[in-house]
């Protein structure tokens, strides 16, 4: 009931704590309507200002001038009515009030003028600095597009006073500043503050994040420009207050080949288009989608679904009209206010930019929308080798094909589709011509390229039917010898990549006796007697791998044989491809046997014959062999180099079926090794783009690198970059993740989340993770998680969560003991508790560190090993912090030098604690209880013993705070 001034101030104070969205500004307004019942200014002006707060922040900023007009009256009528926070925030909000009449068309510009008129007036009669009038006139003026130079130096000449924008905000406009003037590298540079944190507000650093993340890309700085993305994005992601920055990261999605991610956040956003109340705001967010949905359109994807308005559904094509129809108009009404054309011109501007990356830049996240887009995005790959002009004629085209298919060109596929393209044409007439052989031929070559991309997309059963289809069709044409090599290539095309498939060698050995036959009546050309024959090397590879650590005798034999045979043949015949694809087989088991040494030199023969062969476009695929070998082998820097190499070489030969995903996954690793973490975040995030271009055959792939990227994140202390690219992982269906890879994801989020401060998310994560894992045997896992969650959502001040989790790390305690985890979680909360709630607390602080020493003494008396001075000296640490709380300080110093004779017990190992014992009982004794001086000989002896240990950084901390003691 709000029916007293306190229950409308309690309202108050609980409607603060709330997120900004539509319940907190519908709660301020009845807040508003309770508090006009009083005659109350303090009460009153209170309202009014959450209210005003709410508005900013829920993107209803043109409701602030009508609010902001009863403050005013309230402050004309009764200033001292207002407590010393409000009348600061009248001054204050006279230019949140200034900001929203500029963001709406309808509000004239005289009127803006005059309002800036009486901000200065009010300013001046009040004493304050004229900087911030200075800096609406600034604002003013880069909208209209008049006298923009003269109004910034105006501006920034100036210092900063007490009713400045805060300086992260101001950090940003001077910024824009330099962008608009084309110096995008000084504006970065102004911006740093602010983009490392340095600098903050409520809204920032995200905003910055947003503003500079196409700067980063044209200063080509884009391991900063992803990191903007992910860390700006997450905060922007569905805050109507946060509209413009929404359009802005959909607008850097579009212009770095990034679209499946742009309709992902349009779909998470989608009812910004409802925001009414920040029509400036609107358009910018309005034009960021154009930009995306105009190189949809601009692609070919006019018919694709996509979210726009709600209660509509729409195509790119649809949504592009709606969506120009509403921002020409809206610029339109700007453009008419101002008298200019500045919004309109700066509108155009985005709208003409072209993407600026020749190849999608991999961000690391999990994009789920629009899955047709990741392997065609609208930005054009980066250009390749010169390939060579298509034969005009059909039959000259048909042979050329076949010439690159022997020597495996990756242009032959190329070909093959253009083949098919034509045969397939209405009209189309086969040629006559004996070098190229009657239609039934061509049906079932054509049917073998069909068999052959189902197998590259991992459609086995498709792929191995194809291939039997193919047979039939080349028997039909009377080519024995092309349908019996098709036939033995069913025989392992599902080898190695579908669970329970094995070699037939009856049917191998078989197929080998035919091709003896045929060779022999010359119906057998020598490529598909190589390729029968690399068809039983592979298989016997297979087994081989299989059979590790410890091969039979037979096997090894069989695959000596195997690989032999294949080997001498193809060097025989001249076909220096299939000679390196042979020593391929050899290299790759003496890898895995861990002959590394072995392998090395076998594969760079490989790479020196086909150099030698001039066959350079089968080189990605053994440097990528090498390099695997050579990290396996202690060697990453090389390794480095070498996938470089690999991937770099594919790119130029056009070779789309290489495995990039695998590759830039191990040159992740290696560059992990190196130390390189720049490079193997990009690494690392490119393969997680490729594995999702897979589609679900690879769900789990990508999962387990995006889980080693946020790994590396973390390490490289942008937990924030990690913690979105984990949320990526969950924001997309799990249901094709390992159980327990889905349990580490959840984990990993939950103590980013924590590290974040995110107390309330990590507690929400923990929760689901406990469910998830209470049914496992292993019910150590349960102890631990129940743990975390119990901490997570103390810090979230839900104690009777936090009390209830805690008492399920007891109940799995009891059937997994987990004595160091639970009995540390107790401590902690203790501390949580009488940080958090309070002195009145006391006992029940001191009752979990009760709890904590029974678990030890439990564990003694059953004779279960655990750090027993650990668990007593921290019990002892934490009891004396929780009395010095209470302002017990004796019994606090007691406590704490039991802590300090337990550490003595521990060794070596103890010394860091012991330290920090020595820390807590020195500010008890010279702070709590005024004895400087023996805190200061206890300081001075915890220093030396710190030296003696090899403790720099704890002697440096105990030094610190000597020093304070002694000059004081």
């Amino acid at each position: 009931m709000l029916d007293t001034p306190d229950a409308v101030m309690a309202g108050l104070r609980e409607n603060d704590a709330r997120p900004y969205g539509r319940t907190r500004t519908v709660t301020a307004e009845e807040l508003v309507d309770a508090a006009e019942q009083f005659e109350d200014t303090g009460v009153r002006s209170m309202a009014l200002l959450e209210l005003m707060e709410a508005y900013e922040y829920d993107g209803e900023r043109s409701k602030i001038p009508v609010v902001f007009a009863r403050v005013l009256k309230l402050w004309d009528t009764d200033p001292d009515g207002f407590g010393e926070w409000a009348r600061h925030q009248v001054f204050w909000r006279f230019k949140w009030v200034a900001v929203a009449l500029l963001d709406t068309p309808d509000v004239p510009l005289a009127a803006i003028r005059r309002w800036h008129t009486e901000l200065r007036d009010r300013y001046r009669a009040a004493g304050y600095d004229l900087q911030p009038y200075y800096a609406q006139r600034y604002h003013l003026a880069v909208h209209a597009g008049t006298d923009v130079q003269d109004a910034y130096e105006l501006w920034a000449a100036r210092p900063r006073s007490e009713l400045s924008d805060c300086h992260a905000c101001e950090t940003r406009a001077r910024a824009d500043h330099q962008v608009a003037a084309g110096d995008d590298a000084l504006a970065l540079e102004v911006m740093q503050p602010v983009l490392t944190g340095r600098s903050t507000c409520a809204e920032e650093p995200f905003r910055s994040h947003a503003a500079a993340l196409l700067p980063l890309l044209r200063q080509g700085r884009l391991d900063e420009a992803r990191s903007s993305h992910l860390v700006g994005y997450r905060f922007a992601r569905g805050k109507a207050g946060m509209v413009r920055p929404v359009g802005q990261h959909i607008e850097f999605c579009a212009l770095t080949g990034n679209e499946a991610r742009g309709l992902e956040i349009l779909a998470e956003n989608r009812d910004l288009f409802a925001v009414n109340g920040d029509p400036l705001g609107v358009l910018d967010f309005l034009t960021g989608v154009e930009v995306l949905i105009a190189a949809l359109a601009r692609a070919g994807h006019g018919d694709l679904t996509v979210s726009g308005p709600v209660g509509t559904a729409w195509t790119v094509d649809t949504l592009l009209a709606h969506v120009r129809t509403e921002a020409d108009a809206l610029a339109a009404r700007f453009d008419a206010r101002n008298g200019t054309d500045a919004v309109s011109a700066n509108r155009s501007a985005r709208l003409a930019r072209d993407p600026l990356l020749a190849e999608p830049l991999a961000l690391g996240v999990r994009a789920v929308a629009a899955p047709e887009l990741a392997a065609a995005p609208a930005v054009a790959p980066a250009p390749r080798r010169t390939v060579e002009v298509e034969p005009e004629d059909f039959t000259a085209l048909v042979l050329r094909a076949r010439e690159l298919e022997v020597v495996g060109h990756p242009d032959a596929d190329r070909l093959w589709k253009r083949i098919v393209e034509r045969a397939g044409a209405e009209g189309f007439v086969h040629p006559e011509s004996v070098e190229l052989g009657g239609p039934e031929r061509l049906a079932a070559e054509l049917a073998e390229q069909r068999a052959h991309e189902a197998l590259q997309r991992d459609e086995h059963a498709e792929g191995k039917a194809g291939l039997l289809a193919a047979a039939e069709l080349y028997e039909q044409a009377g080519l024995p010898g092309p349908a019996l090599m098709v036939r033995t290539r069913t025989l392992i095309a599902e080898l190695g990549d579908v669970d329970g498939a094995v070699a037939d060698w009856t049917a191998l050995d078989a197929a080998l006796a035919r091709a003896e036959d045929l060779r022999a009546a010359g119906t057998l050309t020598d490529d598909d007697y190589l390729i029968i024959l690399q068809s039983r090397a592979y298989a016997a590879h297979h087994d081989m791998v299989e059979a590790l650590p410890e091969p039979s005798d037979g096997t090894a034999a069989r695959f000596e044989a195997a690989v032999g045979a294949y080997r001498q043949t193809a060097v025989a015949l001249g076909s220096a491809r299939r000679a390196a694809t042979s020593r391929q087989y050899t290299a790759d088991a003496a890898a895995r046997q861990g002959r590394l040494a072995d392998a090395s030199a076998e594969l760079r023969e490989v790479l020196a014959q086909l150099d030698a062969a001039e066959l350079p476009w089968h080189t990605p695929r053994v440097l990528g062999l090498l390099g695997q070998v050579l990290l396996q082998d202690g060697e990453p820097a090389q390794a480095v180099e070498v996938f470089h190499r690999a991937l770099a070489e594919a790119v130029r030969w056009g070779d789309d079926s290489y495995p990039y995903a695998p590759t830039y996954m191990m040159l992740g690793h290696a560059s992990m090794q190196v130390e390189d973490l720049g490079g193997a975040v990009r690494a690392l995030s490119e393969a997680a783009a490729r594995y999702d271009r897979q589609g679900g055959t690879a769900v789990e792939e990508a999962a387990q690198v995006r889980l080693q990227l946020a790994d590396v994140l973390r390490g490289t202390g942008r937990t924030a970059d990690a913690v979105a690219v984990l949320e990526s992982v969950l924001d997309a269906a799990t249901g094709g993740l390992d159980v327990r890879m889905l349990a580490q994801v959840r984990l990993d989020l939950a103590r980013g989340l924590v590290e974040l401060d995110e107390h309330r998310d990590a507690a929400e994560e923990y929760l689901r993770l406990a469910d998830l894992v209470a049914d496992w045997e292993d019910q150590q896992t349960h102890t631990m998680v129940a743990c975390e969650a119990t901490l997570a959502l103390a810090q979230a001040d839900r104690w009777d969560a936090a009390e209830a989790a805690l008492e399920r790390a007891r109940e799995a305690h009891r059937r997994a003991p987990q004595l160091d985890q639970l009995a540390a979680t107790l401590r902690e909360l203790a501390r949580l508790t009488i940080c958090g709630r309070g002195a009145e607390w006391l006992d029940a602080a001191l009752a979990l560190l009760a709890e904590a020493d029974a678990l030890g003494e439990a564990a003694e008396q059953s004779g279960e090993e655990y750090n027993s001075w650990y668990l007593r000296g921290g019990s002892h640490h934490e009891r004396a912090r929780c009395l010095a709380v209470a302002d017990r300080h004796e019994e606090a110093l007691a406590e704490v030098e039991r802590a300090i004779a337990v550490y003595e017990q521990g060794g070596e190992e103890a010394e860091s604690p012991r330290a920090e014992s020595v820390r807590l009982a020195a500010l008890i004794e010279g702070g709590d209880l005024g004895r400087p001086r023996a805190a200061v000989a206890r300081l001075t002896d915890g220093i030396t013993r710190c030296e003696a240990a090899g403790l720099p950084e704890a002697a440096r901390i105990l030094a610190e705070l000597r020093e304070r003691f002694t000059s004081d």
